[in-house]
């Protein structure tokens, strides 16, 4: 600093040291737009650069996250196990003597038809009749049906097939 080559800055008890600038030589204007030049270039450079990285990092990503070769020869052989056993337990239906007849099944789903029909008669008979009784009871319905003893259909998580 005393011989003059770096320059010297108090701030209170403490010094900062630089290169004192009016000892380089000054750039022209034709030097300062050759270096813009070649900092745009760069930048181009840096940016194309990063791109490629990314994607090459994607990638690896997704390469890292699929199955090897041996782990997918092995899935393979589970799948084909797993497809010769359902060929098997088709084979074993197919072949079955126990086949339900269509009257058979006609007769089963019209008893089903018929014992929904019921269910649904007797909800709502039901329905009809504790709404009847709630009009004129001072507790709420959920107050009653726990009096009462009542279990819905909904308390079972139960539908009506369709």
């Amino acid at each position: 600093a005393q011989q003059g080559r770096v320059r010297e800055k108090a701030y209170g008890k403490q010094k900062i040291y630089f290169a004192d600038q009016e000892q380089l030589p000054a750039a022209s204007d034709a030097e300062l737009r050759g270096l813009d030049g070649e900092i745009a270039a760069l930048s181009a450079k840096v940016q194309a650069l990063q791109q490629s990285c990314r994607q090459m990092e994607a990638e690896l990503r997704d390469l890292n996250s699929s199955m090897t070769t041996p782990e997918m020869a092995r899935e393979i052989e589970g799948l084909r196990k797993d497809c010769a056993g359902y060929a098997e337990k088709l084979e074993r239906i197919k072949s079955a003597a126990n086949h339900v007849t269509p009257e058979e099944k006609e007769k089963v789903c019209g008893e089903q038809k018929l014992y929904c029909r019921e269910w649904r008669r007797r909800k709502r008979m039901a329905t009809e009749l504790l709404e009847a009784i709630l009009e004129g009871y001072p507790k709420s319905k959920k107050q009653f049906f726990e009096e009462v003893g009542i279990e819905t259909d909904e308390d079972h998580n139960v539908t009506l097939p369709a």
